[in-house]
């Protein structure tokens, strides 16, 4: 007989409701009923979970992390991408999509061979959807944390070398100004790649532009971008402007309250809504570590910073340096900070990036037929359960 999964007495959340006294039944990592029938047959091979009156919730999707619990992605092991998927997952997320930083062609190469690797080892962690390369196409001025010294223009010959080099890349975050960048956005649709508007000096029309070259997403809104600006004593909307403007693009915001403080995350979700706003960490390794001094990036080539404040930060406090956040953090700032009800503040870290990803057809919501992933959690957002696929990989107690 299959093992069934059977999870009760919880407040499930679903894209647009919250409904109590329901049975989530699983079998073979599948949603296969929600009913209200008490008449479930349960036998000693089935996994009953009692939610005691917490919210369950689909698990929590994270496109866009570096890394976290002391292991960045570019560290170039399998030990720091099962490390830092195991990480997450203590905080209720159920995938996640491993994004690099601007580095050395040998490292990007290197982390392309760990993270296959490192995909048939994970049997504790977050699923990995993926990767997501960030850089090294970004303006000078919007660098923010990423190293100076690896920042250049789109060259054909380099990124076709890149993607022939790997079949694992979903998503890629650039600057859509720079020359050659239209081009290479439209390499990138073709390949089901997702271009996202990133770290980028660019101008209104040159973000339309870009938009209409295939550039769907913009990377961590109002971090490292450009707004209004002066030019020759004119006036021009930046990249702030373009995302809200533009109605069809998504955009994704580190809602940790410090990257965006409590107006900002309100008028991101006033004037986009929690249909095209997709909550990420942007995390670096000190996510889920206390403060002190730590490296953003490899801890070979990397950059030292310091965690403070609940940021990390360059060590001269100039800049941001990613954040430490975990998902439960950002879905508590939502709806604790922003004041967003919590269905929306949890379709914004489910089914919204989900869509996004092009993998709502399997996760995002609880739905029958849907993927078994679920995260249970308190009041307070704190995290007693995370369900990968049926399986449960985090328990608090």
């Amino acid at each position: 007989m299959n093992k069934r999964l059977i999870i009760k007495g919880g407040k499930f959340i679903f894209p647009d409701r919250i409904e109590e006294n329901l049975l989530i039944i699983c079998e073979n990592g599948k949603v296969v009923d929600i009913t209200k029938s008490n008449d479930i047959i349960v036998t000693d091979f089935d996994l009953v979970i009692d939610a005691h009156n917490k919210y369950v919730s689909s698990g929590f999707i994270d496109i866009h992390t570096h890394g976290g619990g002391g292991h960045d992605f570019m560290d170039g092991t399998v030990d720091a991408f099962i490390g830092a998927a195991e990480t997450h997952a203590k905080y209720g997320t159920t995938v996640l999509l491993p994004t690099t930083l601007t580095s050395t062609f040998e490292e990007l190469m290197k982390t392309f061979s760990v993270y296959k690797e490192a995909v048939k080892q994970n049997t504790k962690g977050a699923k990995f959807l993926g990767l997501h390369l960030e850089g090294p196409y970004f303006a000078y001025n919007q660098r923010g944390a990423q190293d100076p010294k690896y920042l250049r223009n789109p060259n054909p010959e380099e990124y076709n070398k890149i993607m022939e080099s790997s079949d694992d890349i979903v998503r890629w975050s650039l600057a859509p100004e720079l020359p050659g960048a239209l081009d290479f956005a439209k390499v990138l649709t073709k390949a089901n790649i997702i271009p996202a508007v990133a770290h980028s000096d660019a101008i209104y029309e040159e973000v339309v532009e870009g938009f209409n070259a295939g550039f769907s997403l913009a990377t961590h809104l109002y971090s490292a971008m450009s707004t209004i600006t002066r030019r020759n004593a004119y006036r021009y909307a930046g990249v702030v402007e373009a995302a809200y403007l533009i109605d069809d693009m998504d955009v994704e915001i580190i809602a940790d309250g410090v990257h965006l403080p409590k107006p900002l995350l309100q008028f991101v979700y006033k004037f986009k809504g929690p249909d095209k706003i997709a909550l990420c960490t942007d995390s670096m390794r000190g996510a889920g570590m206390p403060d002190g001094e730590t490296i953003l990036g490899s801890l070979e080539n990397g950059q030292k910073v310091i965690i403070e404040d609940g940021v990390a930060k360059l060590p001269d406090r100039s800049a941001f340096a990613g954040s430490v956040a975990t998902t439960n953090r950002l879905v508590r700032t939502m709806v604790q900070v922003a004041e967003v009800p919590l269905v929306d503040a949890v379709k914004m870290m489910t089914i919204t990036p989900a869509r996004i990803m092009k993998i709502d057809d399997a996760k995002g919501s609880i739905e029958k037929g849907k993927d078994a992933d679920f995260v249970i959690f308190d009041e307070n957002i704190n995290v007693s359960h995370t369900i990968l696929e049926g399986n449960v990989i985090y328990k608090s107690y």
